[in-house]
């Protein structure tokens, strides 16, 4: 699956932390070749905030290294000095946004159990998948699409 990943850096240099976040995941033996830069020509829809200028993009097959994803993003979040937003967008149009300041006071057990959220959000199939094998179209993710784990804002 597709994943684009989102930065907003309260500083405002968003081209900066999408490259710091890049570096970040590149340092992971198991999402080296998994993590690319895209230029955007706007937000991904519903996005919240100003255009991006750059996205990264996560490509996990079913199986893949979601734990290793989910961990390396909340670690990265936590050793932010700024106030720095994430946004990934799965490809189903379904977002899970998560925010340094709620991030960092975590406890290390909370750190854990956030990075967990966002494995299980890179892990899930798509609203398609679902309502594939659910046909009574039940929707986990909230009538809006959107997903906010805690320590999301």
């Amino acid at each position: 699956m597709r994943f684009t990943l989102g930065v907003q850096a309260a500083s405002g240099d968003h081209a900066g932390a999408t490259d710091e976040l890049y570096d970040w995941l590149r340092q992971d033996p198991e999402l080296r070749g998994l993590v690319r830069r895209d230029l955007a020509d706007r937000a991904p829809s519903g996005a919240m905030g100003g255009a991006w200028s750059e996205l990264l993009t996560l490509l996990l097959a079913p199986g893949g290294p979601t734990a290793a994803a989910g961990a390396a993003l909340v670690v990265w979040l936590q050793n932010r000095r700024s106030n720095v937003t994430v946004t990934i967008n799965r490809p189903d149009g379904t977002q899970l946004v998560v925010a340094s300041e709620k991030v960092r006071p975590l406890t290390a057990e909370g750190t854990g159990e956030l990075a967990q959220r966002v494995a299980e959000a890179l892990r899930e199939p798509s609203a398609q998948e679902t309502d594939e094998r659910d046909p009574a179209g039940d929707d986990p993710a909230g009538s809006d699409g959107s997903r906010r784990a805690e320590g999301a804002r």
